[in-house]
């Protein structure tokens, strides 16, 4: 067994343990109480899947000889790592079940899709075009998918409220401390719904649970918006060298220039204009989809500057 047959049986081991862990969060969730030992299930799950991950990107370094980002695949597995990351450290300090329970599935769906749709030819290490030989490939890349990863998380955070808030407008002035557990939040919710009949009381566990959410949402967003402006920057003078102009409209710059347009919009709405809760919500779920035709949708088009390695 080669190295390739390897690292592709630990990632498809990987997207086994996180759809093991996918099903006891949701299973731990639909319980409305706290079960430790499914609880920490999930989150033993979701590390040994991080940690297989880990071994998988710096075993490829090793073997390849290079930082491994140079293709589609080696992107995904850097975006799922990522994502779990970020997570197992929000998790730890909320301990919540509710972002385990969303996040989870769409880190499965990336592991799934490197696994299951791209062919083993896409998931093999390559050598590097001369175009992708420079330092700046660590540099650029990484802080791109960074940003990916960070920006998604707070993202799907976004959508999370307007899926609990139900797209309408609430009062998120009732409450000043920010540092309740969202784990707690989410009890308190859920078990004051199922043993009171008092709309009043379930409503006032709802305005919490969001408005922890939002907070959240704020400030991983707040996080990941400068790993997307460092890696912008980097992308930029890695092309003034590679190809003698820093910004060349090409496909993949405009829609990176989207994004950050977006996230600086959300991110200057709250500081300066004080806006939260629904208005905000929405364009940090508009940013979601943003990312994702910045990242994926306009390597479908085969086209640009940045498709090498990808799915021309």
């Amino acid at each position: 067994m080669d190295w390739n047959e390897i690292q592709n049986f630990s990632s498809n081991i990987v997207f086994g343990i996180l759809l093991i862990a996918m099903v006891i969060y949701w299973v731990n969730l639909a319980l409305f109480r706290d079960s430790k030992l499914l609880t920490q299930l999930g989150r033993s799950s979701t590390l040994i899947a991080n940690l297989l991950l880990f071994f998988i990107l710096c075993s490829r370094w090793i073997v390849a000889g290079y930082f491994p980002l140079s293709n589609l695949y080696e992107s995904l597995l850097f975006l799922t790592w990522t994502l779990l990351t970020v997570y197992l450290y929000i998790e730890n300090k909320t301990k919540s079940k509710l972002i385990g329970a969303t996040l989870i599935p769409v880190a499965l769906l990336i592991n799934g899709f490197a696994n299951l749709t791209l062919s083993p030819e896409m998931q093999k290490s390559s050598p590097l075009v001369p175009a992708l030989q420079s330092n700046w490939l660590m540099m650029h890349v990484s802080m791109m998918l960074l940003s990916y990863g960070t920006l998604i998380m707070g993202s799907l955070l976004c959508i999370l409220f307007l899926v609990i808030s139900r797209n309408k407008d609430v009062n998120l002035k009732l409450m000043d401390d920010s540092s309740i557990s969202l784990y707690n939040i989410m009890l308190d919710y859920y078990e004051k719904k199922l043993l009171s009949p008092s709309t009043e009381i379930s409503e006032f566990g709802k305005l919490k649970l969001l408005q922890s959410i939002d907070n959240w949402s704020y400030r991983i967003i707040g996080l990941g918006f400068p790993f997307l402006t460092i890696g912008i920057i980097s992308g930029g003078i890695w092309a003034n060298e590679a190809w003698g102009s820093y910004w060349s409209w090409d496909p993949k710059e405009t829609w990176a220039l989207i994004t950050w347009l977006v996230f600086a919009t959300y991110l200057h709405a709250r500081i300066t204009k004080g806006w939260e809760g629904k208005k905000t919500a929405i364009l940090g779920g508009l940013g979601f989809f943003v990312i994702w035709i910045c990242y994926l949708g306009v390597n479908f088009l085969g086209k640009g500057l940045h498709s090498y390695g990808w799915l021309s």
